[in-house]
């Protein structure tokens, strides 16, 4: 039996209403007793004559249920795998039902299960139904008040959402007693129950209020909590800054857990996250991670408001909450790190991941119309586009005008589950800006395509940008709105009016007067809209933009560009069997920026970086792995070669210890390492840094990684010696070997007794790697990745479903290969079909690349 889709198309307002639940939890070794009190009344709302409360619940198993302190009898309510249905209920009620769950078994990590000892829950999307029956529905909001009891000894720490109001003891265990204040759906519920330590610190608010700050990880962790701190204090101080949001609580808890499905988790109070986004310091984490540290933790505090105080009514509305986030907490990292670096990563993450998926099989778009899992739709559109579409209507409207309107949404829409549109409304009503045309990149999928021509009128001295986008069959025109610059021949910016292009027909013309002669345009600045610009760039003008354009991102974007273009030129010459030469002029223009713009260190690391092989390959009508990787790997070493004195140079110039110096210095040592003579400098940094710094011990590694010697291995067996203790570090170990190295390596990995499938972090630290990054040799031509990953997806999908349905991505992309791998990638989406039981996670995203069955 096919599972049941759900449409946007059919919602309807729940009949029912829960004032008030009142939970209690025994916390048992071999199970758990859940207690909840439900006051509960008719949705003045619902139009239903219905008497049948029908409340969600799985995986539990019901012990009473109490109507008015009546306990129901068998034929009084109906049991099955996915409800509860009580019948006969009056307009106004309390409810007692009492479950028993076992926590201990849950290894979906789904609902409330147990993490090395610990209990934590993840409740979002429907968790909170495998607890105890309930209305799990995001516009179904409740006080809360949550008491928790278990052995004082086995779990001295007891935590759930809100303040703290009572406590006590009782025959060696002892209970906690939490209120929420604030009405909130039951996707933000959480408890832990655990043997934690915990860093404590406070943050004064705007308004003068003192705020407990707390972190919980497990014993041996508290060392590594200090970066995590600050960022909280960070990130509650610029949303004050930026956007008036001040914190509501008397605390705010986070918890690191080492099993976790997601990042993090917003729950009010008290944020769940994967100890990966927590733990940091300079001997055991890079300067990247410390950067996603920051980020996610911006990103779940950010939540508090754009999440949990106003939440979205049902989840084909999760970029409400998500994609705002997510422009939230990138605008947050650009604020506190480089904003052109920050919006060029941002643009790699969207072009690496969404773009490809807005042109696959899988493509849908922002505010999906229906789904099968909701897991499913935790995607890049829904998060990355979803935050690029708030990043435009902020470009239309200006800073203040958005300003005003996000004042306006959160004020109007305080303690309610609304809608994409009510948010869109707030900005329209706070602008008088008509976004009527603007909301199609919600209801639309696809990337547009925007073409640019261009004439130049000397006699008269004008300008012209035609301009036409290009979109699926069946849509409308979008309004887009691109930001552009005019360079003269010499890279000096010329003088117009009218920055901002805001396209909304098929097809436009911009003029542009007094323009002394024939301008080169930058276009798309800052990335000012998700789409794909196509302009007929000569290298000359690509050069010069690459060299001088005042935008830092479009200066990288040309460069980008620049070298995506000499790539193809020889990946043409590599596929009729000739030598390969590298275009006139690269190395020449290569050189000139990395001689002339270290000014800016961590934007100059940046420019000196080729577009990816995942790029790439996504640039082809029919991806050829070998070719990518052949032809990209020659211009590595061309330029190592040509450049090895100035990557000298500057690999010995860059020894101060900032975050630029070390990513400039180690771009130099991987160029270095083309050149096997420099490979005693990659050992030397790795020796020295090994115990103090893993920035540098992580480059050295990478660097060393290509190379098939004594010199790779002696590497990863110190690396692994020194950091085997360390979970996170050993992740790290994975990933650097999955992303190079042969299926027989891994096959060999997998046997190791760090690695447990069981674990995400370990799934994405080594299966994840290897299908997505290791392009040549997952697409290896005899089918073994594609059976490996098959092999991988059946026995995820049988205790993990969501972590299943994230690995099969790399197969779902089937159509865009070769005929030969078109072939064997789908026989084993085929396999996975097959399978019994299987889950409706994988089943939906399998149908829909095979094609068997399309959900719009």
């Amino acid at each position: 039996m096919q599972p049941k889709t759900t449409y946007l198309k059919d919602y309807t307002v729940p009949d029912y209403l829960i004032a008030q639940c009142d939970l209690e939890f025994e916390l048992n070794e071999d199970f758990t007793r859940v207690k909840s009190f439900l006051k509960m009344h008719r949705n003045p709302a619902s139009t239903s004559a219905t008497q049948e409360l029908i409340l969600d619940g799985e995986m539990m198993e019901l012990e009473s249920v109490m109507l008015n302190q009546k306990k129901l009898q068998p034929n009084e309510y109906e049991i099955s795998s996915e409800s509860l249905m009580i019948l006969n209920v009056p307009s106004e009620f309390n409810l007692e039902i009492v479950t028993r769950i076992k926590p201990q078994e849950n290894k979906a990590l789904s609902g409330l299960y147990k993490s090395s000892g610990n209990f934590c829950t993840q409740c979002e999307a429907h968790g909170f139904r495998r607890i105890t029956y309930f209305l799990d529905r995001p516009d179904v909001m409740t006080k809360f008040t949550t008491k928790i009891t278990a052995d004082e000894k086995r779990y001295p720490v007891l935590l759930s959402n809100g303040n703290p109001i009572e406590k006590g003891k009782n025959n060696g265990k002892h209970w906690v007693k939490w209120e929420d204040p604030f009405k909130k759906p039951s996707y933000l519920f959480a408890l832990v129950a655990g043997d934690l330590e915990c860093v404590e610190d406070f943050f004064i608010t705007q308004s003068g209020r003192r705020i407990t700050l707390q972190i919980y990880v497990e014993k041996g962790n508290r060392d590594q909590c200090d970066h995590a701190m600050q960022s909280v204090k960070e990130a509650m101080r610029w949303d004050e800054t930026h956007f008036g949001r001040e914190y509501d609580l008397d605390i705010y808890m986070i918890v690191a857990v080492s099993d976790f499905n997601m990042g993090a988790m917003e729950n009010k109070g008290l944020n769940i996250f994967n100890t990966k986004y927590i733990l940091a310091t300079p001997e055991s984490a890079t300067d990247n991670d410390f950067i996603y540290v920051s980020s996610v933790i911006a990103h779940e505090y950010f939540h508090n408001w754009s999440g949990n105080r106003v939440t979205c009514r049902d989840w084909f509305q999760l970029s409400l909450k998500e994609g705002l986030t997510i422009f939230r907490d990138q605008s947050f990292t650009a604020d506190t790190t480089s904003k052109t670096v920050a919006r060029i990563n941002d643009v790699i993450s969207l072009r690496n991941a969404q773009f490809p998926e807005d042109a696959g099989p899988l493509s849908h778009p922002v505010q999906p119309s229906s789904y099968i899992e909701i897991n499913n739709f935790y995607t890049a559109t829904v998060y990355n586009k979803g935050a690029e579409v708030i990043r435009m209507m902020k470009t239309i409207l200006g800073d203040d005008l958005f300003r005003k309107g996000m004042d306006l949404y959160f004020s109007h829409n305080d303690g309610h589950a609304v809608t994409i549109e009510e948010f869109v409304k707030a900005m329209e009503d706070a602008s008088k800006i008509d976004l009527t045309q603007f909301r199609l990149w919600y209801s639309q999928s696809g990337t547009p395509f925007v073409d640019v021509t261009d004439e130049y009128d000397a006699a008269n001295k004008k300008y012209k940008l035609m301009v036409k986008q290009n979109y699926l069959p069946n849509q409308k025109s979008f309004h887009i709105p691109v930001k552009i610059g005019l360079l003269d021949s010499t890279g000096a910016e010329i003088k117009i009016k009218n920055n901002l292009l805001n396209l909304k027909n098929a097809t436009e013309t911009f003029e542009f007067e007094n323009i002394a002669s024939r301008p080169i345009p930058s276009l798309l600045r800052h990335f000012s809209a998700p789409v794909k610009l196509r302009y007929n760039y000569s290298d000359e003008s690509l050069q010069l933009l690459f060299k001088h354009d005042s935008d830092g991102f479009n200066r990288w974007e040309a460069g980008q560009r620049y070298a995506t273009n000499c790539l193809f030129r020889m990946m043409e010459e590599f596929k009729k069997g000739k030598s390969l030469q590298v275009p006139n002029g690269f190395i020449e223009t290569f050189q000139h920026v990395l001689r002339t713009q270290q000014n800016d260190k961590l934007l100059l690391t940046r420019l000196l970086i080729l577009p990816n092989e995942k790029y790439l390959c996504e640039q082809m009508d029919v991806i050829d792995v070998d070719a990518v990787r052949s032809v990209r790997e020659f211009l590595l070493k061309e330029i190592a070669e040509k450049l090895e004195g100035d990557f000298t140079a500057v690999f010995k110039e860059n020894n101060q210890d900032t975050i630029e110096c070390r990513q400039l210095k180690n771009l130099a040592l991987f160029y270095l390492l083309k050149l096997k003579k420099h490979i005693p400098l990659a050992e030397k940094q790795f020796n020295e840094s090994l115990n103090i710094n893993m920035t540098n011990t992580i480059a050295a590694l990478n660097a060393l990684i290509e190379i098939d010697g004594d010199e790779r291995d002696k590497a990863l067996a110190a690396f692994y010696q020194k950091w085997k203790d360390d979970a996170l570090v050993v992740d790290k170990w994975f990933t650097l070997q999955a992303s190079s190295f042969s299926l027989e390596k891994m096959m060999q990995l997998m046997k190791h007794p760090a690695f447990d499938l069981k674990n995400p972090n370990k799934v994405y630290a080594l299966i994840a790697p290897f299908c997505r990054s290791n392009l040549i040799n997952f697409h290896a031509i005899n089918g073994s990745g594609y059976q490996f990953l098959t092999n991988i997806v059946l026995q995820l999908n049988d205790f993990n479903p969501q972590i299943a349905a994230r690995m099969v991505t790399p197969l779902t992309e089937w159509k865009r290969y070769d005929e030969k791998r078109q072939a064997l990638m789908r026989e084993q989406l085929e396999i996975i079909l097959q399978k019994k039981n299987l889950s409706k996670d994988v089943y939906e995203l399998v149908t829909k690349s095979l094609g068997e069955k399309i959900y719009v």
